[in-house]
């Protein structure tokens, strides 16, 4: 119940002037008339934005069909899996600390990250993404500890199939689980041993005791795959030929170090610092007044996130503390996977999966023994406060003058 109740008030509050602008906004020049194409009663030629997967398109050419070729039914499916999102990060909470107040926190913190709020009012792939995706690692975490996960990581499985299916960096974390179990099952065929094991330690050598190799395979490779592919079948049949040839398309144009360079592109190792946000809109609607729209992120959230992560990083490895072991990978997972790819255009918003998990980190660092309860409670309201700062230039429907913006315009890299 107290997770319906997060979705629907997230919900609610992310509808909110959504239909501000009325006209396309970034990447929506991409991503909606793709969707408009698959409404189409025969596929035009050429093929619009082939270079992505079509699930996300295909949730937001259902959304038209049912709400209308408008503001709405462009943003609309946005705002269910922002809600998603921020559910998702409350289930990761309940695995981590096993209580609702932290998760409910960690679900407050990650709302109050300009960047999910944002992504979830525009009509572009990565919240579709970010929700499954953590909705993966959600499920993932629950059954981290339990003896038989078989179940709870055929789930993470799927969902991560179906958020690859939105966007290939949709396939991060079912990388990082695939990783992070066969380092586990590695260690125990070399029956390691901690000589002053503990419960608490995030490796056990009678860690799933029957999850065997054919569940590995299932779970993390046979799942996927399917749902991935399901969501091509609309578009491409069942032809084989023209399923691989669109994956080499997706790869090739994901892969590619051939693209031009952009005026808000930004290189992965700056993301944490807030260095350099993506201006998705800014228009004049008065001689002091602008409606703007930036993907920046709070700064009372991600910046703290930082030293949060320090003492996670360092839980992990001095005290082995399976919870800081679970957040420590999925955020450095998500974000250094970036690291690895040899495409040279990158954008902050590329960092909205690590930085919606840092909100776990923030609510673990905040309950170390000897620290007040209040404190994560008092966190949880500057966040709030950060975020209503910033509002002005996170919603084009409330609008701000030229005087407010120059004050919020901390960094001429922010401009």
């Amino acid at each position: 119940m107290i997770a319906v109740a997060i979705f629907l008030v997230a919900h609610l509050a992310l509808l909110i002037g959504l239909t501000a602008p009325e006209k396309f906004v970034f990447d929506e020049v991409h991503y909606v008339p793709a969707a408009q194409q698959m409404l189409a009663p025969s596929m035009s030629q050429p093929m619009l934005n082939p270079m992505h997967p079509p699930l996300a398109k295909e949730l937001i050419a259902a959304s038209i069909a049912a709400f209308g070729d408008n503001a709405v039914g462009w943003r609309y499916p946005s705002t269910l899996f922002g809600a998603l999102a921020i559910v998702a990060i409350y289930l990761c909470g309940l695995a981590l600390f096993s209580a609702q107040g932290p998760a409910i926190a960690a679900a407050s913190i990650a709302g109050f990250n300009q960047m999910l709020y944002v992504q979830a009012r525009i009509a572009m792939l990565d919240i579709f993404a970010l929700g499954l995706g953590v909705l993966a690692i959600a499920t993932f975490m629950h059954g981290f500890r339990r003896e038989r996960p078989h179940a709870l990581f055929a789930l993470a499985g799927v969902l991560s199939g179906l958020a690859a299916a939105c966007k290939w960096s949709g396939l991060f974390p079912l990388a990082i689980c695939i990783v992070i179990v066969a380092v586990i099952r590695l260690m125990q065929g070399w029956h390691t041993l901690f000589a002053d094991a503990r419960p608490g330690d995030w490796y056990r050598p009678d860690l799933w005791p029957d999850f065997r190799v054919q569940h590995v395979a299932l779970c993390f490779a046979v799942l996927p795959a399917l749902t991935y592919l399901a969501a091509f079948v609309p578009l491409y049949g069942a032809s084989l030929p023209d399923l691989i040839e669109a994956q080499r398309r997706i790869f090739a144009d994901n892969t590619t170090t051939a693209i031009a360079g952009h005026t808000y592109m930004s290189a992965w190792p700056s993301w944490p610092l807030l260095a350099r946000p993506v201006w998705f809109l800014f228009d004049k609607t008065a001689e002091d007044n602008v409606s703007a729209i930036v993907f920046l992120g709070n700064p009372l959230v991600l910046w703290a996130a930082l030293p949060a992560l320090a003492i996670v990083l360092r839980d992990f490895i001095v005290a082995r503390r399976w919870d800081a072991f679970l957040i420590a990978a999925f955020y450095f997972g998500c974000w250094l996977a970036w690291a690895l790819l040899p495409r040279t255009l990158g954008f902050i918003y590329y960092y909205l999966p690590a930085a919606t998990v840092a909100s776990l980190a923030l609510v673990y660092a905040l309950r170390r023994d000897g620290l007040p309860r209040w404190l994560l409670w008092a966190y949880v309201g500057v966040a709030a406060i950060g975020f209503a700062v910033m509002l002005p230039i996170s919603a084009a429907f409330v609008g701000t003058s030229m005087q407010m913006f120059n004050r919020l315009m901390l960094f001429q890299s922010w401009i």
